[in-house]
């Protein structure tokens, strides 16, 4: 799977995505258009595909599911029942190896090109980010009102927050947006993950907080780099503006400026993509038994009587 201008070229599932060279300068960086290429950014760090999987509930449709960071996700898709928000539309089927979008609004959707999240249907259960806002011309389709507002409490997850997570280098912040759920189970991955990788844990928001759409200083579609899981997980970059996001469709990307800490980007890119919860629609995960332990069982079972 590659995951233009975040990943190299994958061949193995559970390969490790890096971070690649933006064309045109400006060091090494994230961000979603195809015309990424270039030398190979730092490894990062971080579990990659492993980790603490961690469940939360989550209310959809009128129904209750269970999502898990490092979960697997898929399963069948369903059709959202008549009475409920969205009805008629499918939810449900993407996997973990779906989650990478690209910097566009309207990314990250399996089998699904474009800008835009109008009239989508939910391959993992979440609804994509709503900025808000009146947005005219090329930036209409960043404003979609279908989701409501940010906040809106009746979003899976619940209504939209960001954190912060500042480089220990000193001069490159990121932000994470998402519902609260998934903004909460994130905070704990990314500071369990990224502190040996620039990250100044200290200063990571200890709790999310709430996106105001009326607040200027507040993550904006412009500065995202990174959309997952449907468009329902932002990773934003502090100061930077892409033009890309209000010219036609296909523009390159705004260079990231060279100051960027690229360390710390690949790691929130690794994280966020192996650990950002999904609601599982298959069988329970069971672990892998203990070899021994099942031996000494079955020993024991043909030699006691009954």
């Amino acid at each position: 799977m590659f995951i233009p201008f975040i990943s190299s070229p994958t061949t193995t599932r559970n390969e490790r995505r890096r971070l690649e060279r933006r064309k045109g300068g400006g060091g090494k960086g994230g961000g979603g258009s195809s015309s990424s290429s270039g030398g190979k950014g730092g490894s990062g760090a971080g579990s990659g595909s492993s980790g603490i999987r961690r469940t939360s509930p989550i209310s959809t449709s009128g129904t209750q599911k269970t999502a898990a960071a490092y979960g697997n996700g898929g399963g069948p898709a369903t059709t959202i029942a008549a009475g409920s928000l969205f009805a008629g539309r499918s939810q449900g089927g993407g996997t973990r190896n779906q989650v990478y979008g690209t910097s566009a609004y309207g990314s990250g959707y399996p089998g699904v090109s474009g800008r835009g999240v109008d009239n989508r249907n939910f391959p993992f259960y979440y609804w994509p980010l709503a900025w808000g806002g009146v947005g005219l011309g090329g930036a209409a389709y960043l404003h979609s009102n279908q989701y409501g507002h940010p906040n809106n409490s009746s979003r899976p997850g619940g209504a939209m927050t960001y954190a912060t997570f500042p480089s220990s280098s000193g001069n490159t912040t990121f932000f994470v947006v998402s519902d609260n759920s998934t903004v909460v189970s994130l905070i704990t991955d990314i500071k369990s993950n990224c502190s040996s990788s620039d990250l100044n844990a200290d200063k990571v928001s200890s709790a999310p907080i709430a996106y105001k759409e009326s607040d200027s200083t507040m993550p904006q579609p412009e500065s995202t780099i990174q959309y997952y899981r449907a468009s329902s997980v932002s990773l934003t970059l502090n100061g930077y503006n892409n033009s890309a996001a209000f010219e036609p469709e296909g523009a390159k990307d705004t260079p990231l400026p060279s100051s960027v800490d690229t360390t710390l980007l690949n790691c929130l890119n690794l994280t966020i993509g192996a650990a950002t919860p999904l609601i599982d629609g298959g069988l329970p995960r069971w672990d892998v038994p203990n070899f021994p332990i099942v031996a000494l069982i079955l020993v024991l079972y043909h030699l006691c009587p009954f």
